[in-house]
């Protein structure tokens, strides 16, 4: 029987159990980060709420800066392999309109919280295999452990296979 995992705002989930399922819920200006091991059934998935932890602060998942590190962690201790994960990321909406002028930094968090990941994932030398990120509408991204298939859906859409295998998945392939 599945069970499904839920990483709420600046925490991460991992398993090695074949049927499983992560989830982040609500990605807006946030990054769902999934890195994934095909042949060994594992996968870990973080929701990542800023960009860099400030200078002084604890060290906490929802900085890209100590999320990416730890997650990488955690799922080579769930028995994943550096030289097969795959990493998938969604989110990175433009959620906030404040009327005036573009490019505020409330403005510009999804956007740079997707360029702090990509410039983390490049250090660790992971490759991103996909990505459903920017525009302005909130998602839902799945990991199915087993099957290596993430799902994305977007607020008011239909989930469908952003990576893997749609016929594994019983969905459509997204466009």
């Amino acid at each position: 029987m599945s069970t499904e995992h839920l990483a709420r705002m600046g925490e991460q989930v991992v398993s090695a159990v074949a049927g499983d399922v992560l989830a982040c819920v609500g990605l807006g200006s946030c990054i769902g980060l999934a890195l994934i091991d095909r042949r060994a059934d594992v996968a870990g998935l973080a929701h990542i709420m800023l960009p860099e932890a400030p200078a002084g602060a604890p060290a906490s998942g929802k900085h890209a800066d100590v999320a990416v590190p730890a997650l990488l962690d955690a799922v080579l201790a769930a028995g994943g392999a550096r030289h097969r994960l795959d990493a998938v990321i969604v989110g990175g909406a433009a959620m906030f309109s404040f009327g005036g002028s573009t490019g505020s930094p409330a403005q510009e968090i999804g956007r740079r919280n997707e360029e702090a990941v990509r410039r983390l994932l490049t250090a660790q030398r992971l490759h991103l295999r996909a990505e459903a990120v920017g525009g302005t509408r909130g998602r839902t991204m799945r990991v199915r452990i087993g099957q290596g298939v993430v799902t994305v859906k977007e607020a008011g859409g239909r989930e469908s296979v952003l990576f893997g295998s749609a016929d594994a998945a019983g969905l459509r392939r997204a466009a």
